[in-house]
């Protein structure tokens, strides 16, 4: 990801790259039905809106444009979201909203100064923003990136993204940055037999195991002898004795 710019006081127009981290739920309400409400997003900001493709219980969503259409998008989301929050209250016995939450996804080597000596920074930005954040102490899997989680009203998520912002312009990020991509969600293998396996690799193991279990080696009994006790009494059992010795095929 390129380094986050933003437009500065003086109303310099730089290029700004904002990447969510969405569940699979919250990026269906952003796409809408038949993609329309992320056209209407597009279209109404002016800026482009991509989101990662794949079968992921997460998806990436990348915001890219000028300064100004950035935060009309980002706007637009955090308040689908509020609206995603009141639809689902209107069937649910909850009385008090719970808030909008995004999360970002930032560079490692950048969050030190987004949290700022002993915290003073987060705390600054808490206080003036209205808005909770939270830095994640580990990096997301496979990469240089931390998740950055922001929970609170609309306006005070956008408030708070935009000093987030230049937090970032101000500190770049060091050395490279491993990007955060989510792995797809595993899908079970049905094989025949109705064995299920979630790791596709072990179909050659799977299908060699069942191909053993429906071919049996032949066996032939070679000898049957029952022999049965002059008195039976209720301690006293009849003698059973099997021979059972399994024929090999022959090879031509």
């Amino acid at each position: 990801m390129e380094p986050i710019k933003v437009q500065s006081e003086g109303g310099l127009n730089v290029t700004l790259t904002i990447r969510l981290l969405m569940h699979g739920k919250e990026v269906g309400s952003i796409i809408g039905k038949k993609g329309e409400t992320v056209k209407k997003m597009r279209e109404e900001s002016g800026a482009r809106i991509n989101i990662s493709e794949g079968n992921c219980p997460e998806r990436i969503v990348t915001i890219t444009g000028p300064t100004d259409a950035i935060f009309k998008a980002f706007a637009m989301i955090a308040y689908k979201f509020e609206e995603d929050i009141i639809n689902s209250m209107s069937n649910s016995p909850a009385t008090s909203k719970p808030p909008v939450t995004l999360r970002l996804v930032v560079p490692a080597s950048q969050c030190g100064s987004l949290i700022g000596k002993g915290g003073s920074k987060i705390k600054e930005m808490r206080e003036s923003t209205g808005a909770q954040v939270q830095v994640a102490g580990d990096m997301l899997p496979n990469s240089t990136e931390r998740a950055v989680t922001i929970s609170g009203a609309p306006e005070a998520i956008i408030q708070c993204v935009k000093q987030i912002c230049v937090v970032m312009l101000e500190s770049p990020p060091k050395g490279a940055t491993i990007p955060y991509r989510p792995k797809p969600a595993s899908t079970p293998v049905l094989f025949s037999g109705g064995q299920v396996r979630a790791d596709p690799l072990g179909a050659s193991t799977a299908n060699l195991s069942l191909l053993l279990q429906h071919q049996p080696l032949p066996v032939s009994v070679t000898q049957v002898i029952y022999t049965p006790l002059p008195t039976m009494t209720p301690s006293m059992k009849a003698s059973l004795l099997f021979t059972v010795t399994p024929t090999l095929p022959t090879q031509n």
